[in-house]
């Protein structure tokens, strides 16, 4: 049952995001944000990797990307819900909490 709602909980994400209205929405270095927000659905902290310009470590939000691999927080989980939030935000940190 709580692997049922789990995934209901993802796709009725997925399908808020996956609106038209976010369809082409760009952060303000050219990127798409939905598709930062899709990188981080498949892995907490790519999407926002891929909106630093990927390049070095240093632009990875190491706390996210690590802390992915644990099932159930990272992957599915908080962090890949937290990650996809903020890269449609066009949102780089590496904050674990909700702020707003």
């Amino acid at each position: 049952m709580q692997r049922l709602r789990r995934l209901l909980f993802l796709v009725s994400l997925v399908s808020l995001f996956a609106s038209p209205a976010f369809a082409h929405a760009r952060c303000a270095n050219g990127r798409s944000s939905s598709g930062a927000m899709w990188l981080s659905i498949a892995h907490p902290g790519l999407g926002e990797y891929m909106l630093k310009s990927w390049g070095p470590w240093s632009n990875m939000p190491e706390k996210k990307f690590w802390l992915g691999f644990i099932p159930g927080y990272g992957w599915p989980g908080y962090l890949q819900v937290k990650s996809a939030i903020d890269a449609s935000k066009c949102k780089t940190n590496d904050d674990l909490t909700f702020n707003e």
